[in-house]
């Protein structure tokens, strides 16, 4: 029996649904408030379907939730065998605490931030990196939940200052971190670049509170990640958590200083 690709299985059955409603690309594209061009880039696997592009499809074209169930599927299968467990405890976590030296945390990004990301590491290309981006934005709808989880976010000033993507991407992404750190739950904290050497310099971790209360963390590098269960090293990211926070601005401050940032881009 041969297995179709979930990425292809998905534009076959979001073609047969508008053939069968009888819309054209452009007709489709009219009733979801999306552009014929991208239906057609998402039929043909040159762009892989958002959340929201999917749950329109689905109830102009009366799918009964069928491309709502395979891009849930296309969305775990996109995510690296080693990143599923960090994904699963992020998406159950009642507080999330990062620290990021280099660049945006992924909950945080851009549709474009992402992909400059995935283009600059070279790791993927064509459509799987088209994959990992909607993989990653996907992920971001823990915040939109009802309960979102308390996110705080540390970053060090050269985030704001490293050219992801050119002038539009950073200036969208400096945009988007001041209009998410303007949501209740979520909180900001920039190391300005008077801070010399500080803790955090030995890279990024996050920090996850779990409903039963006992945090878990979560190391990246340039294999692969790692969740960090034992109590002792979850210990150490704590204290590094502390360390690293006391070193940054207020939130109020820190959304001064990126919206300042964002018109630099300009």
């Amino acid at each position: 029996m041969i297995r179709v690709p979930l990425w292809e299985l998905f534009a076959g059955e979001l073609r047969r649904l508008r053939t069968d409603a009888g819309l054209t690309q452009e007709a489709l594209g009219e009733r979801v408030s999306y552009s014929a061009s991208l239906v057609a880039a998402v039929e043909q696997c040159r762009r892989a379907p958002r959340a929201e592009f999917t749950e329109r499809c689905d109830e102009v074209l009366n799918g009964g939730g069928l491309l709502i169930r395979i891009r849930d599927a296309l969305m775990q299968e996109a995510l690296l065998p080693w990143f599923r467990e960090w994904v699963s405890i992020e998406q159950e976590a009642m507080a999330l605490r990062s620290f990021q030296p280099l660049v945006v945390p992924g909950l945080l990004q851009t549709e474009g931030y992402a992909r400059a990301l995935y283009e600059g590491a070279a790791q993927f290309v064509g459509e799987a990196i088209e994959q990992q981006v909607a993989a990653r934005l996907a992920r971001q709808a823990v915040l939109d939940g009802p309960t979102p989880p308390q996110l705080v976010v540390v970053l060090d000033h050269s985030v704001l200052s490293r050219p992801v993507g050119g002038p539009k991407v950073m200036r969208e992404q400096l945009t988007h971190l001041v209009e998410m750190g303007r949501r209740p739950r979520v909180h900001l904290h920039l190391v300005p670049e008077t801070v010399g050497a500080y803790p955090g310099l030995n890279g990024a971790f996050v920090l996850a509170t779990p409903p039963d209360g006992d945090d878990l963390g979560y190391l990246d590098n340039q294999l692969h990640g790692t969740v960090v269960e034992r109590t002792a090293d979850v210990n150490s990211l704590r204290q590094t958590w502390e360390s690293v926070r006391a070193e940054a601005m207020p939130h109020g401050a820190t959304l001064a200083a990126i919206s300042e940032a964002a018109k630099r881009w300009s």
